[in-house]
C-alpha cells in the first residue's frame, strides 16, 4: 500500500482529501493527517510514500522554506501539491522543496488519485495547463548547448521515472553508459538532480510527461 499524509488547514477539506484517497483508490491507504507544515514536521517520521498537500489561498515563500527545511534536516518527501492559482508557483523552488507534483484545485478525484500513485512511483506530475504557462513564461530560455538525440531519449526515460539500470536495459547500454550521458545532460541543461532536468526538458519542450 501507498502510505498518503494529507496536509490541509481546513478541517473539511482534510476530511474530503482523505476520502478521495480512500474512496477512489485500492492501492493508497491515509496513513495520518496534519493542519499546517509544522504538525507535518513533528509527524514526518512516520514515514509516508506522498504527502498530499492543500495549499489554496496559502503560497507565501515560507511555504517553500518550511518544506525545504523537512527535507534537508528530516525526511525527504515526495509531495503532491493542490493550488488555487497556477501561475502562482515558484516550480524551482517547488521541486527543490520536495513537490513532485501540481495541480488546480479544481481537479476530478480521479486525476489526483492518479497524481498520488504517480509520484509514489518516482514520476513527476504537472497539470497541462501548467505546462502552458511554463512554455509562456520560458519562450526565451534556449539551453546553452543542444542535446542529442541520445541524451534526449534518456531524458525522456528520466520522466517516465526509470532508474539507471532499466535505461540501460531499454537502450542496450552498459549503466556506465548511461551515467555518462545523464553527466552530459545535466552538464548541458544546468541542472544537478534527475528531477531538474525532467523539469526544464519539460520547459524546453525536449520531453513531455
Amino acid at each position: 500500500m501507498i502510505r498518503v499524509m494529507v496536509v490541509a488547514t481546513s478541517p473539511v477539506v482534510r476530511a474530503g482529501l482523505s476520502a478521495v484517497v480512500t474512496s477512489n483508490s485500492t492501492t493508497l491507504t491515509v496513513m495520518g493527517s496534519a493542519s499546517d507544515l509544522d504538525v507535518l514536521a513533528r509527524e514526518v517520521g512516520l514515514q509516508p510514500d506522498v504527502v498530499l498537500l492543500d495549499l489554496s489561498g496559502n503560497l507565501q515563500q515560507s511555504v517553500w522554506e518550511k518544506l525545504l527545511l523537512i527535507q534537508e534536516e528530516q525526511y525527504p518527501l515526495r509531495i503532491m501539491v493542490i493550488v488555487e492559482e497556477l501561475d502562482s508557483i515558484d516550480l524551482e523552488m517547488a521541486l527543490r522543496s520536495g513537490v513532485r507534483g501540481i495541480l488546480p484545485s479544481t481537479s476530478t478525484e480521479s486525476e489526483i488519485v492518479a497524481a498520488v500513485e504517480a509520484i509514489a512511483f518516482g514520476l513527476v506530475v504537472l497539470h497541462p495547463d501548467f505546462l502552458e504557462l511554463l512554455s509562456v513564461r520560458e519562450k526565451v530560455l534556449v539551453p546553452v548547448q543542444t542535446l542529442t538525440p541520445r541524451e534526449i531519449e534518456v531524458l525522456g526515460m528520466l520522466g517516465s521515472g526509470l532508474g539507471n539500470k532499466a535505461i540501460a536495459k531499454h537502450l542496450h547500454i552498459s549503466e556506465h553508459t548511461v551515467k555518462f550521458h545523464l553527466s552530459s545532460i545535466f552538464q548541458k541543461l544546468g541542472v544537478s538532480t534527475r528531477t531538474e532536468a525532467v523539469a526544464v526538458g519539460v520547459r524546453l519542450g525536449l520531453i513531455m510527461l
